[in-house]
């Protein structure tokens, strides 16, 4: 039975400047706000647009999210016909077997799409945070008879430089694509999320892997030979919450929005278009008699005795008396000691940090940085991390990091 379109995932980034987050999983499995991992709102996002097949494509430490993903359950995309499906690269043939780039990935999997037989094809990427229809992105691409569209979103022309930018008619048509320019002729971003028609990308996908000079990549391969063959191409305008979380202070700035979701445009608290995770199954949490938590999400299994402020505590946290925390992203199952001070960072799963240590610091005017700690860090007692460092060793009682 065919299926009118179909979502393909591509999850297989390193996310290299997450540095200590990444260095033992994929960043699409990163942990954020609370009780999520970055690829929850794409999956959650094709569930509640109707979308019930994917394709997820992994490479890079895909051992936690093939984990996480399981047979889809969570997002209910446990299908007989459908579901969701985890693509790793394998040995063809042929001898090729990495992902080679993002048009490549999808290259390797023509025959998963062809088990479907869809008309159209909706390619994601596994690491933004974004709640977006997909159908009404569809809706788009039908009525304009688009052979190819891509999500764009308004971006200050300042920051224009720094993505790729579609210049469009008065029509939304695409006239040129211009790859982070000095000189942008528009302001339209790329998010990085295209709708196809399947005849198009199949023919422009072989094509460009019979071309030995191709990169075998979406922007910079497969939309200029669009373009150059005048393909009816379209640019859908999103202005809802979207944001790509490559960078620590990216990544640490979309969690502290989870705690103002009426100004930042990001909630998750919505029950009209909910966001699914595979939850940690904890009992739930508890803030003892001398503890003071102020606009802070405090999630399950959480156990909290001290100071949190303007942060957020993945599940199983534990914060024990005395402690201070502001401003603060800690992931699951980490354990913060008596006198502890935790200030402006992102501290990974399962970390210790030691009695009267101190991570991190409020944002002066030469410090504004991100102190971030990686998962299994043990952090000792008394010891001192700086507010720009990157700690992804055990840290000995009384050292200093900077």
């Amino acid at each position: 039975m065919a299926k009118e379109m179909i979502a393909m995932l591509l999850a297989g980034g390193q996310g290299s400047r997450l540095y200590a987050l990444t260095q033992k999983l994929a960043k699409p499995a990163v942990p954020f706000g609370g009780k999520y991992r970055i690829i929850d709102f794409p999956l959650s996002n094709c569930v509640n647009s109707g979308i019930d097949t994917v394709g997820i494509l992994t490479q890079y430490q895909p051992l936690v999210l093939n984990e996480y993903i399981g047979n889809g359950q969570p997002w209910d995309l446990d299908r007989l016909h459908g579901g969701v499906h985890v693509l790793p690269p394998y040995q063809q043939a042929s001898g090729s077997d990495w992902y080679k780039g993002t048009a490549n990935a999808i290259y390797q999997n023509i025959s998963f799409i062809e088990r479907y037989n869809p008309k159209y094809v909706i390619i994601l990427s596994g690491d933004q945070i974004c709640k977006q229809d997909y159908s009404d992105f569809l809706r788009f691409h039908k009525e304009k008879g688009a052979e190819f569209s891509v999500a764009v979103m308004e971006v200050p022309w300042e920051e224009a430089p720094r993505f790729g930018l579609m210049v469009t008619d008065d029509n939304d048509k695409i006239t040129e694509f211009q790859e982070k320019p000095k000189e942008p002729k528009s302001n339209l971003a790329s998010m990085g999320i295209y709708i196809f028609n399947w005849d198009i990308l199949r023919k422009y996908l072989i094509e460009d892997e019979a071309d030995p000079d191709s990169e075998n990549d979406f922007g910079n391969n497969i939309i200029p030979n669009l373009l150059r063959d005048k393909r009816d191409m379209y640019a859908y305008r999103f202005d809802g919450y979207w944001k790509d979380v490559g960078t620590i202070p990216s990544l640490w700035e979309a969690n502290m929005e989870v705690l103002d979701p009426e100004h930042s445009g990001i909630n998750l608290f919505e029950e009209g278009w909910k966001i699914y995770s595979r939850n940690s199954g904890m009992t739930g949490h508890r803030i003892g008699a001398d503890a003071v938590v102020e606009n802070s999400m405090i999630t399950d299994g959480c156990r909290v005795s001290g100071r949190v402020k303007h942060s957020i505590l993945f599940a199983g946290v534990k914060v024990e008396p005395d402690v201070e925390i502001e401003d603060a992203v800690i992931m699951g199952g980490t354990v913060i000691k008596s006198g502890a001070v935790v200030k402006h960072c992102i501290v990974a799963e399962n970390v210790v940090i030691g009695q009267n240590a101190v991570v991190g610091a409020m944002p002066t005017d030469d410090e504004n940085g991100v102190a971030t700690v990686g998962s299994g860090v043990h952090v000792g007692d008394n010891a001192k991390i700086g507010p720009n460092a990157m700690v992804e060793n055990n840290v000995k009682d009384g050292e200093e990091v900077w």
